[in-house]
């Protein structure tokens, strides 16, 4: 895995990222999207390049940027960027920290705050009374949130945490993600009331008319 827009800027992949960006900055220019959630409806490693490439177009904007590996089961984002993986999410909300251990990536204005240490009971960390006091800090910090979350049908952490933000954005892999699960994924995410900003679609045929990705 690498990061294209970093690696090949000029690319059509990486002008199809900030065209996603464009199309994120503008769904509600009354109310800015701040807090992001990206997941997937099922387990797919191109989750993780899909929202780390998308934090670097937004750090590229000059907006301060914060990524948040929220998979505390297979987090990646750390390896990714090649920094460490603690201290991080988990560190922060036992130790009720107000000021979290933000790492410099190796682009100007985007941060990561890694996974930490695996905890047992991920959903209940995320559902806690202590992670919306580390959002509130982040926000403090950021013009804008990237939380990386847990495939929506694996597990209930992505809609516990799409829960306290602004909106969720689904990735789907054309000819690997299912039609049902996605479905399924979009049905859930609403019963929780959660709000669903739309959906990127990655791999998608060079010949067809969307191009390499659709935001």
């Amino acid at each position: 895995m690498k990061l294209i827009t970093l690696d090949d800027p000029r690319s059509p992949v990486s002008e199809a990222y900030r065209a996603l960006r464009t199309n994120l900055s503008f769904y509600s220019l009354d109310q800015p999207i701040r807090s992001l959630v990206v997941t997937s409806p099922a387990p797919d490693p191109h989750k993780s390049t899909t929202i780390a490439n998308l934090g670097v177009t937004m750090a590229q904007s000059g907006r301060r940027t914060i990524l948040v590996d929220c998979d505390l089961r297979r987090p990646s984002l750390a390896a990714l960027f090649e920094l460490p993986a603690e201290p991080g999410v988990t560190d922060a909300i036992l130790e009720a920290s107000e000021s979290p251990a933000l790492q410099q990536t190796s682009v100007e204005n985007l941060w990561l705050l890694p996974s930490g240490p695996k905890p047992p009971n991920p959903a209940d960390l995320l559902g806690s009374k202590q992670f919306d006091k580390l959002i509130v800090a982040l926000l403090a910090k950021s013009d804008i949130i990237l939380f990386a979350a847990p495939p929506v049908m694996a597990v209930t952490d992505a809609t516990v945490l799409g829960a306290k933000v602004d909106g969720v954005l689904l990735v789907l892999n054309a000819g690997k993600t299912r039609r049902d699960h996605a479905e399924q994924a979009k049905q859930r995410l609403e019963t929780a009331n959660v709000r669903i900003l739309g959906a990127t679609l990655i791999n998608a045929p060079r010949q067809s008319a969307v191009g390499d990705y659709y935001g």
